[in-house]
């Protein structure tokens, strides 16, 4: 994989030319060329990357090419760090610049040489390239890797039905669906990640007698990007004919894309048809057949696999439909599976239980990963419990080395194979994170920045690329989500283990990146990207670490962070220290020039030098959960910090207190952040700072503590200079301390959430204007007027939380209002005796939430009306009110919550909660009987 790197040399060749060429005495020619040189083989890179697996001649000048861009990217960063030495002012910088006068040439003869050398050497690759010239262009035009995958496909193909595990529901699921009698011609998707048995699925589903007497002109086919569309589409007819027993139309074989669409779409358009369009990748595929498929009225069905979401979601919009998401084995079924293949339908050995259990956790319900790891196991002698541990023990050079598992390598490499090379290096770099480990989107996207994988798009920033970045690898399904908010944000994911398995060994292969996972792993002498995993050995001490540019710890002692901090690491470009046991800032850090990324987070770093400003190219500095509480007013130097995070909660039963940083009075001079959280604005100053908010046009983020009620109108105006600012938490001083918003009178029109803590006069008119808002907090606001009035006909909010914010006796819901609100929390209200509910009031509503309320007499008055309601949670409510629903089936309100899945109600007692739910019988009525307790010290799920 070159082209990632040769491509970002490019860009760094690009800028050193124009600002810094000229100060190379006698390597001006060779940067020059080996420019040019990269520029012509960087059209053959692409080739070159698919052919690497398959052809060592290629793969070795792909890895020489490789490691001389690195070669030379640190030649120019070098240099680049001899010219901006600082040596101080005045006396003592005049000494300084006078003894290091020599050094510096020594320096720039030394890298001149260097560049001199890297020049000969790619002109000595590039003369390699054209001997290879011909298997590139071969390779471009024959695609043969994915030929010789489609023999295996067809293995999925002749299944017998007593091989298959847990497909019985799924199919008649898919079945029922394809019997049914709606007459509008409709598309199903089968969506999920290679290897969950999409193919295998459908296949059961077509070959279904039931399914082929329901359709009068069926066709199976197996798309593959080496074929084009005039092959798939003569194939389709070839079938077509086939079912209706008639002779292909003469000349067909002859006739291009447009006729053949023409005399299928005329066979099909008075039958009713079931075609499959068999691994669809791209939404090229389906554009390239889908209008040979006539919207005849005879409940005709197109069926299509898929590990593209996005080619998923479409098709079904375009033709109306199904998007069906492939799911894992459950734990039963995967067992059931494991000990079939393994042990041909025998039990499990109790000695090899544990072992064999451990090993089917890491397959995570994959059934080609429990079929593949099956039929390596079944040839082990099962008396020989040590044979089954090194399976266990070393499961990524089983992958790597086991012909058994070609095949699984083969199916999850596939979908690596195809991603262009920006989407490579961003997957690649999840193996950087220990197995298991839930990946925060956020610091994902700081960090691809940051490790120079995302290309500028015009109107677009770098975060917003990598954002569409993410959401291609979801929609490929490589990255699995793992947790969302609930306005839909994604905030973790994962990826699947025996994925990591494969993208660790080609990140380790490609000296991408080196994991050290156990104390004795070693790494090589020019490793650029170093995740520890665990605690160094003293062995390790003396390990060079010159050329690396990204630095990840997890798991490691304060030892271990001593020794690899204290290493010559100047060129540095991350450094990630989350949740490491680091007492203090460490200070060498302030002299690692090219330092992007910064982060503190969860250690226990309490002050930051005032030496940090000599970080010039510092774009992320997280000090969340840090007891950091000032920063130095040099942070105002660092011209290019995008994301200052400085800010720590602490939960105590239902309050969460924030602690931010105080807000340093020329703020605005940070003018390319987007996310600044939290700063605190009690200062005699404020009233400037608020101001100072104003000239950071660029934050998408903002968050403010402890605001004064006079500081008010000079944050409303600089708010309306912020117009790409999409969320906004806003805290007072106090509880009782008015937040005087109101005069706020061009809000930002793209802001999404926001957070408002503190008393209202009167809830701010802007508020009803937002169009875009989808999430709503607003705490303490102690508003005499019900504020449900304004807010009811905002279009696109989803999650509603109201604690205090209002002291009248009834809440009414209109009809018609909160049309898309599908979670709602109400807390602390204390004079509330009663909640309604119009019919069409929320009509999307999941989850309610009511705690606290204690002078509420009964439950919602037409709550049965919210017919989508999925969850309903009471907590520390009156014991009145919870017993009528909870052990009177008689009781009226008892029977308006019969149509709820799930009731919860609770009490904080001695530090945590006791929560009670209540049990469904077979017929859906609630049961006051043998509900199920919990025992928790977290929030209830209101303000999680």
């Amino acid at each position: 994989m070159a082209e990632s790197q040769v491509n970002h040399l490019l860009i760094k060749l690009a800028q050193f030319v124009e600002n810094e060429v000229w100060h190379l005495t006698g390597g001006q020619e060779e940067a020059l060329s080996v420019r040019g040189e990269l520029e012509r083989v960087r059209a053959f890179l692409r080739v070159a990357d698919s052919l690497e697996e398959s052809d060592d001649e290629v793969k070795v000048w792909v890895k020489q090419l490789r490691n001389t861009a690195y070669e030379m990217e640190d030649a120019l960063d070098e240099f680049s760090l001899i010219l901006r030495h600082d040596h101080g002012v005045g006396f003592t910088g005049l000494i300084s610049r006078m003894s290091c006068c020599i050094r510096n040439l020594k320096a720039r003869y030394r890298v001149t040489s260097e560049i001199k050398r890297i020049h000969y050497r790619v002109k000595v690759i590039c003369e390699g390239h054209k001997r290879l010239h011909h298997k590139f262009s071969r390779a471009q035009q024959e695609l043969g890797a994915y030929n010789s995958w489609q023999d295996h496909r067809g293995n999925s193909l002749l299944l017998d039905r007593t091989d298959l595990v847990g497909i019985e529901q799924p199919k008649n699921e898919l079945v029922v669906r394809l019997l049914d009698h709606a007459l509008r011609r409709e598309v199903i998707s089968v969506v999920g990640m290679g290897g969950l048995g999409k193919t295998t699925l459908v296949k059961q589903v077509y070959d279904d007698p039931a399914v082929k007497k329901h359709f009068t002109v069926y066709a199976w086919i197996t798309l593959s990007r080496a074929a084009k569309s005039e092959e798939l589409l003569k194939d389709m007819l070839n079938q077509i004919m086939r079912v209706i027993r008639k002779p292909v139309p003469p000349g067909a074989n002859t006739m291009n894309s447009h006729w053949l669409k023409m005399i299928i779409k005329d066979l099909l358009q008075r039958r009713r048809y079931l075609i499959v369009l068999d691994d669809a990748w791209h939404i090229n595929e389906w554009d390239a057949v889908k209008h040979a498929f006539p919207n005849n009225s005879h409940g005709s069905r197109v069926i299509i696999t898929t590990r593209n979401a996005d080619l998923a979601s479409t098709s079904c919009k375009e033709f109306n439909g199904l998007v069906k998401n492939m799911e894992p084995l459950d734990p039963e079924q995967s067992w059931k599976l494991f000990c079939r293949k393994t042990f041909q339908g025998n039990s499990c050995p109790s000695h090899l239980e544990e072992i064999c259990k451990f090993i089917l956790r890491k397959c995570e319900g994959l059934p080609l990963a429990i079929v593949a790891i099956s039929g390596v196991l079944a040839a082990k002698d099962k008396r020989r419990i040590d044979e089954w541990d090194v399976v266990r023990r070393s499961l990524r050079a089983e992958i790597d080395g086991n012909d058994r598992l070609k095949n699984l390598k083969r199916v999850l490499s596939l979908s690596f194979g195809d991603l262009p090379y920006y989407l490579k290096s961003c997957f690649l770099h999840l193996s950087v994170f220990p197995e298991g480990y839930l990946i925060e989107r956020r610091r994902l996207i700081r960090l691809w920045v940051a490790e120079g994988f995302v290309e500028r798009k015009e109107g677009k920033t770098l975060e917003e690329v990598a954002e569409d970045y993410f959401r291609e690898l979801l929609n490929r399904s490589l990255i699995q989500v793992a947790e969302t908010t609930t306005d839909g944000r994604f905030t973790f994911c994962r990826i699947h283990d025996f994925q990591r398995e494969i993208i660790t060994s080609k990140s380790q292969d490609q000296s991408f990146a080196t994991i050290a996972k156990e104390p004795t792993d070693m790494w090589p002498d020019k490793v650029r990207r170093l995740s520890l995993h665990n605690s160094l050995q003293a062995a390790q001490q003396n390990r060079s670490l010159s050329h690396l540019r990204s630095l990840y710890m997890f798991g490691v002692d304060r030892a271990s962070i001593d020794i690899v901090l204290g290493s010559d690491i100047k060129l540095l470009n991350v450094l990630d220290l989350q949740a490491t046991p680091l007492p203090r800032f460490p200070v060498q850090v302030v002299d690692w020039y090219y330092l992007t990324y910064l982060s503190f987070r969860h250690t226990d770093v309490k002050t930051i030098p005032a030496s940090i400003g000599k970080l010039q190219n510092l774009e992320t500095l997280d000090l969340k959960h840090t007891n950091v509480t000032r920063l130095p007013v040099e942070i105002l130097k660092l011209q290019k910090l995008k994301h200052l995070l400085v800010y720590r909660y602490e939960n105590i039963s239902y309050l969460c207190y924030k602690y931010g940083f105080k807000a340093l009075t020329e703020i605005g001079a940070l003018q390319s952040l987007q996310k600044l959280c939290h700063i605190e604005a009690d200062d005699e100053r404020s009233h400037i700072i608020m101001r100072e908010l104003g000239k950071l046009t660029q934050l998408s983020r903002l968050s403010i503590l402890k605001l004064r009620k006079e500081d008010g109108r000079a944050l409303c105006s600089s708010i309306t200079k912020l117009t790409n600012l999409r969320a906004i938490s806003v805290a007072s001083i106090e509880d009782n301390e008015i937040l005087d918003l109101q005069h706020l009178t061009s809000p930002p029109q793209l802001l999404q959430r926001i957070y408002l803590k503190g008393r209202l006069k009167m809830l701010p008119n802007w508020l009803a204007t937002l169009h875009s808002l989808v999430k709503l907090h607003l705490r303490w606001s102690r508003l005499k007027d019900d504020p449900l009035v304004s807010l009811q006909s905002l279009p696109n909010l989803v999650h509603l939380e109201l604690l205090q914010v209002y002291e009248g006796k009834t809440l009414c819901f209109k009809a018609k209002g909160f049309r898309k609100l599908r979670i709602l929390g109400l807390d602390n209200f204390d004079e509330l005796r009663s909640v309604e509910v119009e019919e069409g009031a929320m009509p999307c509503l999941e989850k309610l939430i009511i705690q606290r309320c204690k002078l509420l007499e009964k439950l919602p008055s037409g709550i049965e009306y919210l017919t989508k309601l999925k969850v309903l949670e009471f907590f520390d409510m009156p014991d009145e009110l919870v017993k009528k629903f909870v052990q009177d089936e008689h009781d009226m309100d008892y029977q308006k919550v019969a149509h709820i899945p799930e009731v919860y109600y609770g009490y904080w007692r001695d530090g945590g909660w006791d929560v009670q739910s209540i049990e469904r019988s077979s017929e859906g009525d609630a049961s006051p009987h043998q509900g199920t307790s919990m025992r928790s010290s977290q929030f209830p799920p209101c303000w999680k």
